[in-house]
């Protein structure tokens, strides 16, 4: 198995329509032939939020890498800081919000569940 080495700084980064935030891939098929799963870095400016959206037959993990914010899950908000992990299950939703003085950025995962 090759070893590739992705420099993130220079993937493109885009900026999403309605106060989404902006994503930048870094971890795809294209870039580096992974299969079972992408990997996106997040970043949340003032009052911009992240809708995770359910997806079936899949896993997701966000890691907040910098700033703070609010996780709103089943109706309950809870503040999180650099370090905080977000564990979704297939037909899980959530909403990330960004609060504080500097942007919140999120390295975000997404796994197709394994098929036998």
């Amino acid at each position: 198995m090759a070893t590739t080495c992705i420099n993130t700084n220079r993937c493109p980064k885009v900026k999403l329509a309605g106060a989404r935030s902006a994503v930048a891939e870094i971890v795809n098929r294209r870039l580096c032939g992974a299969e079972n799963v992408i990997g996106m870095l997040r970043w949340l400016e003032e009052a911009e939020r992240l809708e995770v959206a359910s997806l079936p037959d899949t896993h997701q993990l966000i890691y907040l890498m910098e700033g703070g914010g609010v996780i709103t899950l089943e109706c309950k908000e809870y503040k999180v800081s650099k370090g905080a992990g977000l564990y979704l299950g297939p037909r899980e939703t959530a909403r990330i919000q960004q609060v504080g003085a500097g942007p919140l950025k999120l390295l975000h995962l997404i796994v197709p569940k394994a098929r036998d």
